[in-house]
Formats: structure tokens, C-alpha cells, sequence
């Protein structure tokens, strides 16, 4: 079992979803976990919750990750608060109801929208807090999509920014590397959870079928893979692209 006993690691975009169930499985690990979200009282609701369980602790920083003054603010309190820190998982992005059409048909607010909060969002939050990682043993994982790797039709707005991340994550390890920070990118399919509710049900079979591991894949299925990658030992994976799809698509 992995163990993140004492480690302090910020999770954005976990009120809810894949970012509350790799909160959840942290703090069971023994994490003392930051979570970082626009949604207050759901992240606050969480943070409460988490707290009484699993070995580690819980508390919530709102952040909106549009707004490049609410995200300093955030890094502030965790300065304040935290100090250094050992982890953080870029999870928050703007996915639901950004497919469903044509790239020819995709509103210019929508895209600038999605490339605000996936991209240059997952660089502010970075850049803010990568002075409080602790060199050696901090670690960046950012949750990319497996959409980048094999370019479904009818999503061009968020696969082109989870194409960005996995860009990005390349470059940052470069750039961390010296520190001895860890940086790597975690590429999932479609999970079902209420985030993809809204994705039609061709999609998610397409999916569950031809998964080399056939079925419904959940959060809770990569929660594991999230939890070591902020380990000490998983520093020679940085720089690294990690499908997290039960199998659809092969590297």
C-alpha cells in the first residue's frame, strides 16, 4: 500500500469526481491534503468529511482558476499555512458540455474558455506553487486525457488542451528536473462519474468495448496510479505520459 504519511499535497478541482476520489485515497494513505476548488461548499463539505477518516487531514482553498489573482491568493494561504509542500495534482478543467460538435461549430467564447481554465490555468497554478515544492521529493502530476493521444472527432477544444498538458508536463520536468521534482501527466479515458454524464452513450460503449480490460471504468480505478506517482520512488517516471485507460489505447 502506498504510503504518503506527512506528505502536504494540493489537489485542484476536488470537491468532486476524479479529484475527490484521488483526495479520498490520499488522505487514507496519511496525505495532509489541500484541496483547491471554485466550488466552496461542496470542497469545504469534503474537506470536512475527509478529515474524520484515513490517517492523514484535510482542509479547502477556493480558487478560481479563470482568474490569475484568485490563484495567487491560493498560493498565498498555502504559503501562509503550508509552507513547503510535496505534492500538487493539476486535476481541475472544464470538460462537460465542451463536445458534441464539429470543430467548425465550436463557439470562440467556449474555446477561450476551455484553453483559460485547462491550460493556462494548470500553468498559473503551477508556477504560483512549484516555489513551495520541496526539492528532492515533490512531485506535479497533472491529469491529462487519453482524448490527446488518439484525437476523437466532435472535441477539439479539450483535446487540444490536454494535448497542451502533456506538452507542458514534458517541459516542466525539464525545467524541475535539476530540483529533483517529478513531473508527470496521467492520460484516462472517459470515467463514469458526473462530469461525463453528458456524453453520449455511443461514446462510453465505444469505450467499455474495446478496452483491452472490458467494462465501465470509475476514479476510483486510478486512484492508485495518482497516489504513487506523488511518492519519493516515483521520481524516474518524470517526464513521463501514463495511459490510465484500462487498455484502449496502446502507447
Amino acid at each position: 500500500m502506498v504510503d504518503l504519511t506527512g506528505r502536504k499535497i494540493v489537489v485542484t478541482g476536488a470537491a468532486r469526481g476524479v479529484g475527490l476520489a484521488i483526495t479520498q485515497r490520499c488522505v487514507e494513505a496519511g496525505a495532509e491534503i489541500i484541496i483547491a476548488d471554485i466550488l466552496e461548499d461542496e470542497g469545504a463539505k469534503a474537506a470536512a468529511e475527509l478529515t474524520t477518516k484515513g490517517n492523514g487531514s484535510c482542509r479547502f482553498v477556493p480558487v478560481d482558476l479563470g482568474d490569475p489573482q484568485s490563484i495567487e491568493a491560493m498560493a498565498g494561504d498555502i504559503a501562509a499555512n503550508e509552507g513547503t509542500i510535496h505534492g500538487l495534482v493539476n486535476n481541475a478543467a472544464i470538460a462537460t458540455n465542451v463536445g458534441g460538435r464539429p470543430f467548425e461549430e465550436i463557439d470562440i467564447d467556449l474555446w477561450d474558455k476551455v484553453m483559460q481554465v485547462n491550460i493556462r490555468g494548470t500553468w498559473l497554478v503551477s508556477r504560483s506553487l512549484s516555489p513551495l515544492l520541496e526539492d528532492g521529493s515533490g512531485r506535479v502530476v497533472n491529469m491529462a486525457s487519453d482524448t490527446a493521444l488518439w484525437g476523437p472527432t466532435n472535441l477539439l477544444a479539450y483535446v487540444a488542451s490536454k494535448g497542451a498538458v502533456i506538452s507542458m508536463t514534458r517541459s516542466m520536468a525539464r525545467e524541475l528536473g535539476p530540483r529533483k521534482i517529478g513531473v508527470v501527466a496521467l492520460a484516462p479515458g472517459i470515467m463514469k462519474n458526473e462530469a461525463t454524464d453528458y456524453v453520449p452513450a455511443q461514446r462510453h460503449t465505444e469505450y467499455e468495448t474495446r478496452r483491452a480490460v472490458q467494462g465501465p471504468q470509475y476514479p476510483e480505478d486510478i486512484v492508485d496510479v495518482v497516489a504513487f506517482a506523488l511518492t519519493q520512488g516515483a521520481l524516474p517516471l518524470t517526464g513521463q505520459v501514463i495511459p490510465t485507460d484500462a487498455g484502449f489505447w496502446f502507447k
